[in-house]
């Protein structure tokens, strides 16, 4: 008998991630309108990208125009597995802000921390905590799935557990 060096079941067809992940949608849906309630306009700037925008972001501030925004190409980023979001500001008049200081809503308080507090309890992490680059407008919700993991086709389950 020959013995397997890693379980047959690793080995099986993904499916292309081509959207965000139903409950991250639903994550973020409550997140808006929990916002809302308080007085701010959260604005979803990105969601889901596929690994062809994500190595244009990657290209920007590396040859392209444009400051660098990303640190990963490719298949690096929660957003290629429909697991990340991007948010800012609108204020009135329209405008989209990214203003970690901006108190809208008068109440004494960062509405862009208000909206991560929110982001928090609704389960998402924010790259805002992340310590080599701060990535503000960034939350995720990983499901505990490395990027590693889910380059190798694992993807967590469509329903909450």
């Amino acid at each position: 008998m020959i013995e397997r060096l890693l379980p047959v079941e690793w080995f099986r067809e993904v499916a292309p991630v081509t959207g965000l992940h139903p409950v991250v949608a639903e994550k973020r849906d409550r997140l808006v309108a929990q916002s809302k309630a308080l007085g701010i306009d959260v604005v979803i700037t990105d969601d889901f990208r596929s690994t062809e925008e994500q190595n244009a972001l990657y290209r920007q501030g590396r040859g392209d125009k444009g400051a660098i925004v990303t640190q990963v190409k490719g298949g690096g980023s929660y957003h290629n597995y429909g697991l990340a979001i991007d948010f800012a500001l609108r204020i009135p008049g329209g405008d989209v802000i990214w203003d970690l200081k901006y108190d809208g809503n008068g109440n004494g308080k960062s509405d862009w921390m208000e909206v991560v507090s929110i982001a928090k309890k609704l389960g998402f992490s924010w790259g805002g905590d992340w310590k080599s680059f701060p990535d503000y407008p960034h939350l995720q919700m990983d499901f505990g799935y490395s990027i590693g993991e889910l380059q190798r086709g694992w993807r967590p389950p469509l329903q909450p557990e």
